[in-house]
């Protein structure tokens, strides 16, 4: 059967057991440390792409995937009821927009003596189902129905009812900022009593948010503004995209803020540190193909005698090249295909594998008194794994050029001379 000449000599040469000792562990060596790199740079991003699956999903788990929000409110100008109701009938038509919630919040401190804490109080409205899933799912104690409009009564975060030692049923003051006729501040005093308690697992909303009925925010909101529409698209991903759409149905006055925008400093640190974390584990792709350059360069010495004959023989030098460009990526390329396969098989079997090591060696990875997440999760994407192959084929390939160029110098006359 036909073989090209440079493919079948390389071939030759990978199969080779001749080798001395020292250059088939570099061999080894290279080929383990390509697989071990890649397979570790896809097991480590999967993770952390789980991990920002997972902290995304407790962000949003009690916030909209965009809302609206009126530029005219810190000139006394803000919009009425009726306004907003058109305004919500308007944005439900707009395609990819699964639900609409009237919201108003204000920044308070709640008071239960000695104790003092800052507050975000949100008002909802129970009636309405988008967004209410949500919060009802959250709930560990009492119900959302208990929201009546004029009870004054609101629902907690865990943290915010752990630091003030309240329970159902307790009574707990708001400080609400206010201006006097004057310009002096006047901050006003009002009731709540607790009607329920909520949990995500999240600081920022089990230590900062409060839920009350819409009706009685709005009222204390009037002078101040704070008041809204949250939305939710099908797809949280896309809101960045469909938000310029929502945004065509708005009258003036008015824009829209999508999710990415609101925790955008979360996000952009997590993309720094998988940036980072990539280019760290890449080094051990790196020196694997450090080891590919030594192993072939010792390998081209040790057949300096064979190169001569060829090359009498009238082989050109650009296919001695190719002979160990062939050995040297037939070596990288399947340790990436190795790594490929070994970390696509780690990341999709996390889930079993963590809990494994910790029941056989009796410890917790993530200790529940110390995150809020205790379990690792994983989400492998196709689209980093491709890159991550990529690059090391690239880097691995590149490795065996200098090797290759080397060998394409070999002078014949100078390789024979002592043989």
């Amino acid at each position: 059967m036909f073989h090209p000449l440079s493919l079948f000599v390389g071939l030759r040469y990978v199969r080779a057991r001749t080798h001395k000792f020292f250059v088939s562990f570099i061999t080894w060596a290279s080929l383990t440390g390509v697989c071990v790199g890649v397979a570790a740079l896809i097991v480590i991003l999967s993770v952390m792409n789980g991990f920002e699956g997972e902290l995304r999903e407790r962000l949003l788990s009690l916030s909209a995937h965009a809302r609206i929000v009126s530029t005219a409110e810190g000139n006394g100008a803000a919009p009425s009821p009726q306004e907003w109701k058109r305004i919500e009938h308007a944005v439900q038509s707009v395609p990819g927009v699964a639900g609409v919630a009237s919201y108003a919040e204000i920044q308070t401190l709640a008071v239960r003596s000695p104790d003092m804490l800052a507050v975000i109080l949100r008002g909802i409205d129970p009636t309405e189902e988008a967004g209410d899933a949500d919060i009802a799912k959250a709930l560990i104690q009492g119900r959302l129905e208990d929201l009546v409009q004029g009870t004054d009564r609101v629902i907690l975060g865990e943290v915010i009812a752990q630091q003030l030692g309240v329970t159902i049923g307790d009574t707990i003051d708001f400080l609400i900022p206010a201006v006097a006729a004057n310009g002096a501040p006047s901050p006003k005093r009002r009731e709540f009593t607790v009607a329920g308690i909520f949990a995500v697992g999240l600081q920022d909303h089990d230590a900062t948010l409060a839920f009350t009925n819409l009706a009685d925010v709005r009222g204390l909101t009037a002078e101040t503004g704070g008041q809204g529409l949250r939305i939710w698209f099908n797809d949280a991903l896309q809101a960045p995209a469909l938000t310029p759409a929502v945004r065509a149905a708005l009258p003036p006055g008015f824009q829209v803020i999508d999710w990415t925008q609101d925790h955008a400093s979360y996000f952009r640190a997590i993309r720094i540190e998988k940036t980072m974390m990539a280019l760290i584990l890449l080094l051990i792709v790196a020196v694997a193909a450090f080891n590919i350059v030594a192993m072939l360069v010792m390998v081209v010495t040790d057949k300096r005698t064979d190169i001569a004959i060829l090359r009498t023989f009238g082989v050109l030098p650009r296919q001695i090249m190719n002979v160990f460009i062939t050995q040297g990526l037939v070596i990288g390329w399947l340790g990436v295909l190795l790594g490929v396969a070994l970390g696509v098989l780690l990341a999709l079997n996390v889930d079993v594998i963590v809990p494994f090591l910790e029941s056989t060696f009796g410890f917790q990875i993530m200790d529940s008194d110390v995150y809020y997440v205790t379990d690792i999760p994983s989400e492998l994407r196709w689209s980093s794994v491709l890159l991550i192959g990529a690059a090391a084929l690239i880097l691995t390939a590149a490795a065996t050029v200098y090797p290759a160029l080397r060998a394409a110098r070999t002078a014949p006359a100078e390789a024979l001379r002592y043989e």
